[in-house]
């Protein structure tokens, strides 16, 4: 019998799982990974500032996909074969141990993204998957009996299965585009918001445990969240802000990034119950000084920010707060608007949404429904998570998924 020939393009964490779960359940498939850098698995070497978050302790499907602003309804069934559990498991059993953080990320105990690098590098080698480095794809294309791959070198190499974990690469993009498929434009997702505002000028590094952060579209779409967010030389951060630009994405970069931003200094309150609490703090703290007695959880900094902002008088007492600047209070804390003026760029971890239309996929192998011996996995597809392991986990989800599909004769 003819030996089976694979080819998986990208050499990061979708390309090495698919490849090693492909050589582990079929040990007689020839198996090819094609990385066109010096070095594989550059993205999970930086990830989680160099910790690597491989997954989240959230071990529910249902619950799982909530986590996704895209491909929640594609990777529920995924996940029932393939979830952070097994990734766990996995890892485990190759001798890498995975602990969880108070926030549900996991990290390996070393808290070095190294022992992840070396695990899948390792594993991949001893499997007999064959890697190639500075291999410069130029083009791919379909043939009767496979497929061709054309390097840049002029190089060919032909297969039967291919396995595309190209990442947000335009070029992955191109070929999946070349062999057929429909491409969702792809856009920046999980970035900062830049703000210009005199409230927040000096506030540098102060946050708020628990705010709620909403956009005002132009057409309502009820786009919020709540959490802590950041104040940063440039405007809004933390994980309130990162997950808001996340959902989003597609709107904020329709609208170049230019839109209100309604911030709740204080989530555990609405305007009428805040108006209540503020009502009662007068009558029980008359005398204090209302710019030095915060009665709220929140930076002295930033109270004493919109006190100014409201041109409340540095001396005043609580007795003294008139009900109109009370109420520009309940407003300022609740509901203040902020004006985003641009999008920064978060850390060294680049999440786009866009990629393969999903519905051109079958998410029981991650084959193409177009072109036959296609597969795909990670990235490339348009799947995007917000931060905390999710978009690795998509990424060993749909690689897994392919590599147990792609090898079967």
């Amino acid at each position: 019998m003819t030996q089976l020939k694979i080819i998986v393009i990208g050499g990061g964490a979708a390309g090495f799982f698919g490849a090693i779960t492909c050589a582990k359940t079929y040990p007689n498939t020839q198996i090819t990974l094609l990385e066109a850098g010096r070095e594989p698995l550059t993205k999970v070497r930086i990830s989680g500032g160099g910790r690597c978050n491989v997954t989240h302790h959230c071990f529910e499907p249902s619950q799982l996909i909530n986590y996704y602003p895209r491909g929640s309804k594609a990777l529920r069934g995924a996940f029932t074969r393939f979830q952070p559990k097994d990734t766990i498991s996995w890892f485990g059993a190759q001798g890498v141990k995975l602990k969880t953080e108070a926030d549900g990320r996991m990290f390996p105990v070393t808290d070095d993204s190294t022992t992840i690098v070396n695990c899948l590098m390792d594993t991949a080698f001893s499997d007999g998957v064959k890697l190639m480095t500075n291999a410069v794809v130029q083009s791919v294309s379909k043939t009767s009996d496979g497929f061709e791959v054309v390097f840049k070198s002029g190089n060919i190499l032909k297969c039967d299965r291919l396995l595309l974990a190209t990442g947000s690469n335009p070029l992955g993009y191109r070929w999946a585009k070349d062999l057929g498929h429909t491409i969702i434009s792809p856009v920046p997702s999980l970035f900062t918001f830049q703000i210009k505002d005199v409230r927040l000028r000096d506030l540098a590094g102060v946050s708020v445990e628990n705010a709620t952060v909403r956009l005002l579209t132009p057409d309502k779409t009820k786009l919020e969240q709540m959490g802590p967010v950041l104040v940063t030389h440039w405007g809004l951060s933390g994980p309130a802000v990162l997950k808001l630009s996340a959902w989003g994405a597609r709107v904020l970069h329709e609208h170049h990034y230019k839109m209100a931003l309604q911030v709740n200094w204080l989530s555990e309150y609405n305007s009428e119950t805040l108006r209540q609490e503020l009502i009662t703090i007068k009558n029980e703290h008359p005398k204090r000084k209302v710019f030095s007695f915060c009665p709220f959880s929140l930076p002295k900094r930033l109270w004493q920010s919109l006190l100014s902002y409201l041109k409340i008088d540095i001396e005043l007492i609580w007795a003294e707060l008139s009900k109109n600047s009370l109420n520009q209070l309940v407003q300022e804390l609740t509901q203040s608007q902020y004006q985003i003026t641009g999008k920064g760029v978060f850390k060294d971890e680049f999440v786009t949404c866009g990629g393969v239309n999903l519905k051109e996929v079958d998410f029981k192998t991650m084959e193409s429904k177009i072109c036959s011996g296609l597969y795909f996995a990670g990235e490339i597809l348009d799947i995007d998570g917000v931060t905390g392991g999710f978009n690795f986990q998509s990424a060993w989800t749909t690689s897994w998924l392919a590599g147990k599909a792609m090898g079967a004769v």
